[in-house]
């Protein structure tokens, strides 16, 4: 493919991207007191049911925050359809023997983002309710809504794409960008990275919200290494 005939596919699956992406944000932006509601338990849970209830704090926010909530989750929703483009799209650059591992890795990669996500939503509770009590009985949490669900949000994100993180590793070990031999004379580093990295992109900087994202990172990096070692022989 020529350079043009490259960025003419780019267009067309960012295209296909951005409709699914808009398709679900519209079907969040209808069901979005839903999906408040349903964010709500957490809060009220963690302030042990003294709280039923967001705030805001001036007119427009509460029709921000619905757009907000419509946009995080159109993101989380159509991660199907843009992680598929986006392999479609690199698929053709691979050798013949990368590309009968896009299948899998296009399955892994969906799945790899659910579990993030559902590993957030456990973490949720332990997180938040660290976060309200770690100023001392003094402070009285009374979040806002657009506060509490961008987040929420953020969190389920920041997993789902941190899971994303043996599905890179098995692809650059396929790419013969780097080898098992290296990443286990890397292990140390990478160890020390990983919870660095899971430091700085956790939303929340609780240390539930670290561990929970670094360990199974860590995990992920030494089956990387099993796997990779399979691969090859």
């Amino acid at each position: 493919m020529t350079v043009v005939e490259h960025l003419t596919e780019l267009r067309r699956r960012i295209i296909i991207s951005l409709v699914a992406f808009l398709f679900f944000a519209s079907l969040a932006y209808w069901f979005a007191p839903d999906i408040i509601r349903f964010f709500l338990r957490y809060y009220t849970d963690a302030t042990h049911g003294q709280i039923h209830h967001f705030i805001f704090t001036g007119p427009v926010e509460g029709f921000v925050t619905r757009l907000k909530v419509a946009t995080y989750a159109g993101f989380v929703a159509s991660a199907p359809v843009w992680l598929w483009e986006l392999w479609r799209f690199i698929t053709p650059g691979l050798h013949p023997r990368e590309k009968r591992y896009a299948v899998p890795f296009i399955i892994s990669s969906l799945l790899l983002f659910a579990a993030g996500g559902a590993l957030a939503m456990y973490v949720l509770p332990k997180a938040l309710s660290w976060l309200l009590h770690a100023g001392g009985s003094e402070l009285q949490p009374l979040l806002t809504a657009d506060k509490y669900l961008t987040l929420v949000a953020l969190m389920i994100i920041a997993f789902g794409l941190a899971f994303e993180f043996p599905v890179i590793i098995m692809f650059l070990l396929l790419a013969h960008v780097i080898t098992t031999q290296g990443l286990r004379r890397s292990r140390r580093w990478a160890i020390v990275g990983i919870f660095a990295f899971a430091a700085i992109i956790t939303p929340s900087q609780d240390p539930y919200s670290l561990f929970f994202m670094a360990i199974p990172m860590c995990l992920f990096y030494e089956g990387c290494i099993i796997l990779g070692r399979i691969l090859k022989r």
